[in-house]
Parts: C-alpha cells; sequence; structure tokens
C-alpha cells in the first residue's frame, strides 16, 4: 500500500484510492463529496481547515456495509 494511504485519517482523494485497493469498491472522490453533502457515505470528521478526514476504520466499516451480508448460496434469503 502506498505511504500515502498508511494514516489514521484520509483526504477525500485517498479515502477514494484507500476503497479501491483495500476493498475493490470504486467510488470517485466527488461521489464521497455528494455523500458527505446528503448523508450514506463513509463517516468522517472535519479537519483542521474544514477539509474532510476519512478514519480509515469507517472506511473499512462501510465498505464492508456496501457490499452487503454473507451469503453461503445463492438460495439465501436477500439474493
Amino acid at each position: 500500500m502506498p505511504p500515502a494511504l498508511r494514516k489514521p485519517r484520509l483526504r477525500r482523494w485517498e479515502a477514494a484510492e484507500y476503497l479501491e485497493l483495500v476493498h475493490g469498491v470504486t467510488v470517485a472522490p466527488a461521489t464521497l463529496a455528494k455523500y458527505a453533502s446528503v448523508g450514506g457515505g463513509p463517516a468522517f470528521n472535519k479537519g483542521v481547515s474544514r477539509t474532510p478526514l476519512y478514519p480509515v476504520a469507517e472506511l473499512d466499516r462501510w465498505a464492508i456495509e456496501r457490499m452487503g451480508k454473507l451469503v453461503h448460496s445463492t438460495s439465501d434469503a436477500g439474493v
């Protein structure tokens, strides 16, 4: 993983790159910005200069939630 993505909190463009590299979830930084405005995205902190910073743990939680629950067969409920 690139050194820039090894921080505990990531800027929006870094968060988008992290989600794709680690979880295979493709989301554009602009989409994360939209989610920050209307809801539905990963939780974030407003940084010192109002820059959104995404905690890595929240990115992981959001990506796993977005992928849906694990199933053992295609006949499991919800598939």
